[in-house]
């Protein structure tokens, strides 16, 4: 049975007339009749009472109707379905990234894709570059905003460089200024600060101690085990300084000092992962372009 010979029945069984079926649905006449034809011997039943000017369904007409109706209208609405996620009107994303990333780099670039594409649902992960990038591989994410180097390189993964972010000391304006008031602070500064620091499994937390390690001294914490808005919080109430993102810095600084690293500084590196396996879908991919083109 073969989808266009249900449509010559319902257009036979709606008009009565073969010649008018055929032109409603565009074929000639004859073409039509043989395709009925064939229907039948499939179905080892005649669909139709064939009398001249006369043209009625049999009882296995009747019955095959409704059932050929529903089968043409399920496929007009998958044909529909399809269309909408063709032209983005319709369908999801679900894009992991680390939380200092969810904070500075995302809401802009997310406000002009939904202003695009209202009808695209958004599904934010917020994780450490190592749970997103195990989402990534079980097939959880389409997308996710990672810090290089992956902490354990998966060839299942593509990459591709997004930016390139300078890091900054934050600070409440009610405290001393960091290193000893210059306008810039060392690495080697932070040895005589209090650190408010990230949890453990914590991008910025990986790269900060190990910044001081390098340095040849050991962080002290005043805090730890915070996510990115408690860490901003606990430095505005004077516990303390962190190291954040320019662009968290830049979005948060009511309440902050921000003070920029010395030459030459620290920096962490933005990449966008996806599966190297499965290509993303076409949502996760108009996202794609719009983070690497901001």
């Amino acid at each position: 049975m073969q989808f266009q010979q249900l449509q010559y029945f319902v257009a036979v069984a709606e008009t009565r007339h073969f010649t008018r079926a055929a032109d409603l649905v565009h074929v000639a006449q004859p073409s039509l009749s043989q395709q009925i034809k064939a229907l039948e011997r499939e179905l080892g039943a005649d669909l139709f009472l064939r009398a001249r000017g006369n043209i009625s369904l049999t009882d296995a007409g009747e019955a095959l109707l409704p059932l050929a109706r529903r089968i043409l209208a399920d496929a007009d609405t998958a044909r529909h379905e399809v269309l909408e996620l063709v032209q983005l009107r319709r369908g999801r994303v679900r894009l992991g990234a680390t939380p200092s990333l969810c904070t500075g780099l995302l809401p802009d670039v997310l406000r002009a894709y939904h202003d695009r594409y209202p009808g695209i649902q958004l599904l934010i992960e917020e994780g450490g570059s190592h749970d997103l990038v195990r989402e990534l591989a079980r097939g959880a994410l389409d997308l996710a905003l990672v810090v290089l180097p992956l902490p354990t390189p998966s060839p299942a993964l593509t990459t591709v460089e997004l930016l390139r972010e300078d890091l900054v000391v934050v600070s409440s304006p009610d405290a001393p200024k960091p290193g000893q008031g210059r306008r810039t602070v060392r690495v080697a500064d932070l040895e005589g600060e209090r650190l408010v620091m990230f949890r453990h499994g914590y991008d910025l937390r990986e790269l900060t101690v190990a910044a001081c390690r390098a340095e040849g001294f050991e962080p002290d914490f005043a805090v730890e085990g915070g996510e990115m808005d408690a860490v901003l919080g606990f430095v505005r109430a004077g516990l303390g300084v962190a190291v954040v993102p320019r662009m968290v810095a830049a979005r948060s600084g009511r309440g902050l000092r921000v003070t920029p690293l010395a030459r030459p500084g620290l920096h962490r590196t933005i990449a966008l992962a996806h599966r190297s396996d499965v290509a993303p879908p076409r949502a996760a991919r108009e996202l794609q372009r719009m983070l690497l083109e901001r």
